[in-house]
């Protein structure tokens, strides 16, 4: 009988975990209190200078929330860290200005944000040349 007993509180126990596991992000988000499906989310703001931990301030209808972001500090694009973009592969070096270009396509935009569908990035080109034919370290000694 104890044994029973024993199986069944594990099944229990067994079957509340699965659902609890199973439930959306959007409804453990539900948790907090607010029945408003339609929040607005402003950019990330950092803390200090222009990159790191910061805020995002949302509102809907009368609330308001604050949420913890990151601009990683290597992001210094015009565009955004919220828009994500595909980009195609850099295209050779223009003499006569001595930049690569290359162009993305807007992937996503997260926190309902104002992108732009395509945009374009320069780089210096490179003055070194890559050698392909470069040794692997620690390979092929015996």
């Amino acid at each position: 009988m104890q044994v029973r007993g024993l199986l069944l509180l594990l099944v229990l126990i067994l079957l509340a975990a699965t659902t609890e596991a199973g439930k959306t992000k959007k409804e453990k988000a539900k948790k907090d209190g607010s029945k408003c499906e339609d929040w607005r989310w402003g950019p990330c703001v950092p803390n200090s200078k222009d990159c790191g931990l910061g805020y995002r301030e949302g509102t809907c209808k009368d609330e308001s929330k604050k949420l913890k972001c990151k601009i990683p500090c290597n992001w210094k694009k015009k565009f955004g860290a919220d828009c994500k973009y595909k980009f195609e592969s850099w295209g050779g070096c223009s003499a006569q200005t001595g930049l690569k270009t290359r162009s993305g396509i807007l992937k996503k935009a997260l926190y309902n944000a104002q992108c732009e569908e395509i945009v374009s990035v320069t780089k210096p080109c490179s003055s070194k040349i890559k050698s392909k034919s470069k040794a692997k370290k620690g390979k092929g000694k015996d």
